[in-house]
């Protein structure tokens, strides 16, 4: 695991140095894209690799073999579907990424059972079905709310006495001091 953290870092400073692979005069014309496309012409100096032409990508600006289609986590991705796909994954190697055509519904079972088996979850996101309550643990940086609406609000009307009396104490301490001086 030591090895693949510091030839993770290595494929992070490769990545900043890296140039940025682009198509040839796609600055210049709006017609043209900018995704890489190959130099096929007679005289193009880009694909004669001429001083001070473009960089064209090649095999020297790969990454380590071992990091390859690793997460920048360290574990390998694997995108799932459904519950079977979920079984297979193994907590220690791999980690989780739903596929964008799962479902609500079956978006908030996959995200149960991978907790249930402690797989972590690349694109977790916070669904709720309807008329369902905020039943969030706390560890995911949300908390449990329990109270409901109608609790809420009978809980503010046994307060309003308490801050009428505590008003009225106010105006009296006020009056008070008005009389001193």
């Amino acid at each position: 695991m030591v090895e693949i953290t510091r030839l993770l870092q290595l494929r992070a400073i490769a990545n900043k140095k890296r140039p940025r692979f682009i198509r040839l005069e796609s600055w210049r014309y709006v017609r043209l894209k900018t995704p890489w496309r190959r130099q096929r012409g007679l005289d193009n100096k880009v694909r004669k690799k001429k001083k001070g032409a473009l960089k064209s990508p090649n095999v020297g600006y790969r990454n380590p073999r071992k990091t390859r289609y690793l997460h920048s986590s360290g574990f390998q991705e694997v995108l799932i579907h459904n519950l079977k796909e979920i079984e297979k994954i193994n907590p220690k190697k791999q980690v989780a990424k739903i596929a964008h055509a799962v479902g609500r519904r079956k978006r908030v079972l996959l995200q149960d059972r991978a907790d249930e088996l402690n797989i972590l979850i690349l694109n977790r996101i916070r669904v709720l079905l309807p008329g369902e309550e905020m039943l969030l643990e706390k560890g995911r940086g949300f908390e449990r709310e329990t109270e409901t609406k109608e609790v809420q609000k009978a809980t503010e009307k046994a307060q309003l006495p308490e801050k009428l009396e505590s008003s009225e104490e106010d105006e009296s301490d006020e009056s008070e001091l008005m009389d001193k001086e």
